[in-house]
């Protein structure tokens, strides 16, 4: 039997609870931008643009915490599409603060933004 990307992403979307805060990195080369949405994907707070440096890093760590201290979740999820080289840097400083991180295929992303326009 073949595994197919959408089983794939489906196992994703299964591990996300309601105790989860979800969080997706619009990856650039200076600056990125994060989003919060909760498990059935509404909206939290306000986006958050950050420096991709240690500085950065912390500010975004500083969100991540206040946004689940606000919203009483325990656990995050972050997702980014795998732009250049640029992701690399947070996505294992994220790991290494031992957050679950995962990349989105930026086919599907482009699929969903069809979608919702």
């Amino acid at each position: 039997m073949k595994f197919k990307a959408q089983d794939k992403q489906n196992q994703l979307i299964e591990k996300i609870t309601p105790q989860h805060l979800v969080v997706g990195i619009d990856i650039a080369q200076l600056t990125h931008v994060a989003r919060a949405v909760n498990f059935r994907g509404i909206a939290i707070g306000n986006p958050l643009s950050f420096s991709n440096d240690e500085e950065g890093f912390q500010a975004l760590l500083r969100w991540i915490q206040s946004l689940q201290e606000a919203h009483n979740l325990n656990f995050a999820i972050i997702g980014m599409e795998p732009t250049g080289h640029y992701w690399l840097s947070i996505s294992r400083w994220l790991f290494e603060k031992q957050f679950e991180v995962v990349l989105v295929n930026p086919h599907l992303v482009k699929k969903n933004k069809e979608n919702l326009v």
